[in-house]
């Protein structure tokens, strides 16, 4: 009985993630999944890749993650729960990619610019 690895980032979020052969129990830093993520959309993003491999019952998952928000957080464990699914499987790699589980998001928080509020917002212009 072994375990497979799977890395995932999401904004600022970093999630490492171990499968193993089990019942289908999800824990996060030590915590139950639901837990963990108590907003329903999260937990439910989170299933996604279970569902369209249908292995929901068949691995126990431990993650750990750490920076950014509850939604990046999801976001990080979805890609490396599908890292490490298709480390499990291989066969498992043409739905997890149809379904863009394996894809890196790019997007990232804008720097904020001297001189102005925010990124991009500037301060209120007075003429005199």
């Amino acid at each position: 009985m072994g375990f497979w690895w799977g890395t995932g980032r999401r904004k600022t979020s970093v999630a490492r993630v171990r499968i193993t052969e089990g019942t289908g129990k999800i824990t996060v830093n030590k915590k139950p999944f639901d837990e963990y993520f108590c907003v329903l959309k999260d937990q439910q993003y989170l299933m996604e890749p279970l569902r369209v491999t249908k292995t929901l019952k068949t691995y126990d998952i431990h993650a750990n993650i750490n920076g950014g928000g509850t939604t990046g957080q999801a976001g990080a464990m979805v890609m490396g729960l599908a890292r490490a699914l298709l480390a499990a499987n291989g066969e498992l790699e043409e739905c997890l990619r149809e379904t863009k589980f394996l894809t890196r998001d790019a997007r990232m928080v804008e720097r904020k610019k001297y001189g102005k509020a925010k990124a991009r917002k500037s301060f209120q212009f007075s003429k005199r």
